[in-house]
């Protein structure tokens, strides 16, 4: 199966390593997956192109259950959060943003009571504001993240009790 390569969206993903402090971009559309990558030694970002059937649903390997933290614990680190139950993570590689616009509130702030399905950010990927929804109903403990942040896909965002 051959399937054709549209340029405007290989622009925009390399606009988007351009941007941020990423060093690798991973794109995949009806069966096609494009992965960008930065090369910091002074050439530029060497892509890859890849078609290739999509597989029907990835394959989960067992999450052993975090440890709960401490209330008093210090402030840890993204990767803490990675498989905590209550962590809202990333859908997909782009730019957060914690309103809707500079000037707005907050969609969340720790201490808010989210209910499931709440907007707590929004992800910018390629000039398109997706939301990001609350998994669970809970109590905002932690926002890893700031406006402006560039985020990966499953980076943890906010955490939820």
């Amino acid at each position: 199966m051959t399937t054709q390569l549209d340029t405007k969206v290989i622009s925009k993903l390399a606009e988007i390593l351009d941007k941020t402090n990423l060093t690798n971009l991973e794109y995949e559309d009806e069966g096609c997956r494009i992965s960008l990558t930065r090369n910091f030694g002074g050439t530029a970002p060497v892509q890859t192109y890849v078609a290739a059937p999509m597989p029907a649903a990835p394959v989960a390997a067992p999450v052993a259950e975090a440890p709960a933290a401490a209330p008093s614990a210090p402030a840890a680190t993204n990767e803490d959060y990675s498989n905590a139950a209550g962590a809202v993570k990333s859908p997909m590689v782009g730019v957060v943003y914690l309103s809707s616009e500079p000037s707005a509130p907050n969609y969340v702030k720790v201490g808010d009571s989210v209910t499931e399905g709440d907007t707590v950010c929004l992800i910018e990927a390629m000039k398109t504001f997706n939301p990001v929804k609350a998994h669970m109903s809970g109590k905002v403990v932690k926002i890893l993240v700031a406006s402006g942040d560039p985020v990966e896909y499953g980076e943890p965002l906010i955490v939820i009790e």
